[in-house]
């Protein structure tokens, strides 16, 4: 597994405030099974986790030098409490924090997008001495030239600041909620693992259905949490524990799973590993260590330490196949039966609940 290599002293932090959905997805022509979850898991990288809170908090007003700066407003739309660090080389500095976690980005001049990560003090006339014949012009993505520079198995992505006096290393997300270094790194040759998972029976991949297909029976065998009554209408959903999408989808889930009005299974899956150096599995795997009530709960309150258990490996990858089979290509997926006996099925946070459980006969 390729994982990223931070040329300067940075704190890692969780993507808490990432801008609006639809989905954490892979990156384009990556199967789900293409990495290595077993490596991932043994990684002694420690990795905050974000925490559900019970309800999104109310949006506080943002500083007036920040009130027009989209990206800023999506923040913020995601219940980040934002502050103004000032400006530097050309970009305008945030921190979005959530409790007791924050994140900082580095403001794009056009306001349309940022990049997570603090300003070094590195000049990029500098990389280009130390790193010399292992960097990779990955072009300009909102005003900001692109470096990709390697050193030996690991990689870094850093952005050049306006003035061509600085570099930040971190990822770059627009106001739509897009990753665009994803995009970027998924263009050059090997910087995306493609090593199989699992063991046994697991190694073989399933064929992936066509749209439209049988994907519930096979969603039903996965690993899951399950929480809600019974007797009401079942919405199974695959999340990625670390993605901010899947947090978002829970959030709205959760009042009509309280109120009796819908029964939740949630399936953990790793998606994010290429993003956050293998926390995703680890993530994955702490929770189909616990009981099948207990999963949910415990992605709720952040419980996804410590070593698996003994099945938690042989669930995950049985898990990432079903996810292959239907065809996954990001989290939150939805999946659920209509009164008709056909299926429904949403890639991405869902823009009403209410139209679910319409649509599910409630």
């Amino acid at each position: 597994m390729r994982s990223l290599v931070v040329l300067a002293a940075l704190s890692s932090v969780p993507a808490l405030a990432a801008p609006a959905p639809p989905q954490c997805a892979l990156p384009p022509g990556t199967d789900i099974l293409a990495a290595d979850h077993t490596q991932q898991a043994t990684s002694d990288q420690p990795q905050p986790t974000p925490v559900l809170p019970a309800r999104p908090a109310a949006i506080p007003p943002l500083p007036d030098a920040l009130s027009g700066l989209s990206f800023v407003r999506h923040v913020a739309g995601a219940g980040a409490v934002i502050s103004d660090l000032g400006a530097s080389h050309g970009l305008r500095s945030i921190a979005a924090r959530s409790g007791d976690r924050f994140m900082v980005f580095q403001v794009t001049p056009d306001g349309d997008a940022a990049v997570s990560g603090a300003i070094t003090d590195l000049t990029p006339l500098q990389m280009q001495t130390i790193a010399a014949g292992n960097i990779t012009d990955l072009g300009t993505q909102h005003g900001l030239d692109t470096l990709f520079v390697r050193s030996g198995g690991q990689f870094q992505v850093f952005y050049v600041s306006p003035d061509n006096e600085r570099l930040i290393p971190g990822v770059m997300w627009d106001a739509s909620g897009k990753d665009l270094t994803r995009d970027q790194v998924s263009k050059v040759p090997g910087a995306v693992p493609t090593v199989v998972i699992g063991s046994g029976n697991n190694d073989q991949p399933l064929a992936p259905t066509a749209p439209g297909g049988a994907d519930l029976p096979l969603v039903e065998k996965a690993s899951a949490g399950a929480e809600g009554p019974s007797t009401a209408p079942h919405l199974w959903m695959l999340v990625d524990p670390q993605c901010i999408y899947s947090i978002r989808a829970m959030q709205m889930l959760q009042p009509y799973v309280v109120s009796g009005q819908l029964q939740l299974s949630v399936v953990p899956l790793s998606v994010l590993d290429y993003e956050d150096k293998g926390q995703s599995t680890r993530s994955a795997l702490a929770l189909l260590s616990k009981p099948a009530d207990k999963i949910i709960a415990a992605w709720q309150s952040g419980d996804v330490g410590g070593a698996p258990g003994p099945e938690a490996n042989q669930r995950l990858a049985a898990n990432m196949a079903i996810a292959h089979s239907i065809g996954l290509r990001g989290t939150p997926t939805l999946v659920w039966r209509k009164p008709d006996g056909t299926e429904g099925r949403i890639d991405g946070v869902p823009t009403s609940i209410d139209a679910v459980l319409a649509s599910m006969g409630s």
